[in-house]
């Protein structure tokens, strides 16, 4: 929040921010940053216990003063943070500035709820600003996201129940090791306790229909890098193996090719092969056909199929050469 620092009443809200943005702060410290002695910074702290804003102190050379739980524990926002946080929301979720949305009646609470000096600017950016919808984002029912974050952070093994994209149903007993947000689409990665070879999985968290929380403790990777993980898990455990030569080396390939497509190796001569399996042949043909060099699907059938029904769909498209061009 922005104050005038000669109005005792902003420094009592000065203090308050100083307090809640460094849990800990020593009387001399927040006197130095209010600009103000250690006992007028002392007789701001009162005057916030006054107030019924719940700031505790503790003694000892860590000590200092902190929040304390409490039902008037205000939030404060510096007119930039509010103008970060609807960028974020609105970047995040085209539906921002629609009031008959769960996120837009939150976020026009939230943004009434701040002094008009800070508000006021951000409220404008919600109002003019026109977010073009992600077509590939699948956001998951928010208690459902909920009920995730509660089982990782209880640290136990979990029961889910899944819907694939196929429409098939089944139920897996795993251990989650993190929840990923990855280009508008919310995945659980977690490890299957009966997996065989390659037990690690990335379950859509819209299409998981039910969670339970067990007994057992969930073993995670003390060196886990979730979303690199997540990337190179979502093209394992499909319904169709998949191998591609490409004529060129991996290192120009990874350029080209997002890491989630598959695992890459070099085959030799100058070409490599890339590793995967996929239960969307079409959505994996129009990925390969981004490459700017020639490339050969070993396997499976339905990607080859696929690929040359694709093929000759544009060659259809392009139509006959004009004899200029051929001149």
């Amino acid at each position: 929040m922005t104050v005038d620092d000669r109005n005792p009443t902003a420094r009592a809200l000065r203090c308050l921010e100083l307090i809640s943005d460094h849990p800990g702060i020593t009387a001399d410290r927040l006197a130095e940053r209010l600009g103000v002695t250690e006992r007028a910074a002392r007789r701001y702290v009162s005057v916030l216990r006054e107030a019924d804003v719940p700031v505790v102190s503790t003694r000892g050379p860590h000590g200092g003063y902190r929040l304390g739980r409490g039902r008037r524990t205000p939030l404060i926002f510096t007119t930039d943070e509010a103008l970060a946080l609807v960028m974020a929301v609105l970047d995040g979720h085209h539906a921002a500035a629609d009031d008959t949305e769960p996120v837009g009646r939150a976020l026009g609470k939230l943004l009434r709820a701040l002094p008009e000096s800070v508000g006021e600017q951000a409220a404008a950016v919600r109002r003019l600003a026109a977010a073009a919808p992600d077509r590939q984002a699948a956001r998951p029912d928010p208690a459902m996201v909920s009920t995730v974050a509660t089982a990782l952070n209880s640290g136990r093994r979990v029961r889910l129940g899944y819907r694939s994209e196929a429409g098939n149903a089944f139920e897996v007993e795993a251990d989650p090791w993190a929840l990923v947000i990855w280009h508008g689409r919310w995945y659980l990665l977690c490890s299957l306790c009966r997996g065989g070879e390659n037990p690690q999985r990335c379950y859509r968290v819209d299409r998981i229909t039910a969670l339970e929380t067990l007994a057992e403790r969930a073993v995670v990777p003390a060196d886990l890098d979730p979303v690199r993980t997540l990337e190179a898990n979502l093209a394992t455990g499909w319904e169709y193996p998949v191998e591609v030569l490409i004529d060129a080396g991996a290192d120009a390939v990874r350029r080209w090719l997002p890491r989630s497509l598959g695992r890459l190796e070099e085959a030799g001569e100058g070409r490599c092969r890339l590793l995967a399996s996929t239960g969307n042949p079409w959505f994996y043909a129009e990925e390969l056909v981004r490459l700017p060099v020639d490339f050969h699907v070993v396997q499976p059938v339905e990607l080859i199929s696929t690929v040359r029904v694709l093929g000759e769909r544009l060659l259809r498209a392009a139509g006959p050469i004009p004899a200029s061009v051929q001149q």
